[in-house]
């Protein structure tokens, strides 16, 4: 594997668990414990970052968002949505 790309996977899993911890802060409502929160912050952060990564696929889009802030974005963005999405699953599961 490629050092890039490591560091790529890196940089999306910590500012996919920074958007995770944030929108789980925001939304006291659902009540997540943090293995949650820090799971589904990693795992949408990755995604986030994969998705920004192929939708800047275009040279003149991509110059703008391009490296490390690309993956930053997409990874708190990404992990941000994952985590309420999380959220809501489990605060309805709490209900019933």
């Amino acid at each position: 594997m490629n050092s890039s790309v490591i560091m790529q996977l890196v940089v999306q899993i910590i500012t996919g668990i920074i958007g995770g911890q944030a929108v789980g802060a925001a939304v006291k409502s659902a009540a997540m414990a943090q293995l949650p929160k820090i799971l589904s912050g990693a795992i949408g952060g990755i995604a986030g970052g994969q998705i920004l990564t192929n939708l800047l696929a275009n040279p003149a889009a991509a110059s703008a968002m391009s490296g490390t802030l690309g993956d930053a974005v997409g990874g708190v963005v990404g992990g941000g949505i994952l985590t309420a999405i999380v959220g809501a699953v489990m605060k309805s599961m709490n209900k019933a």
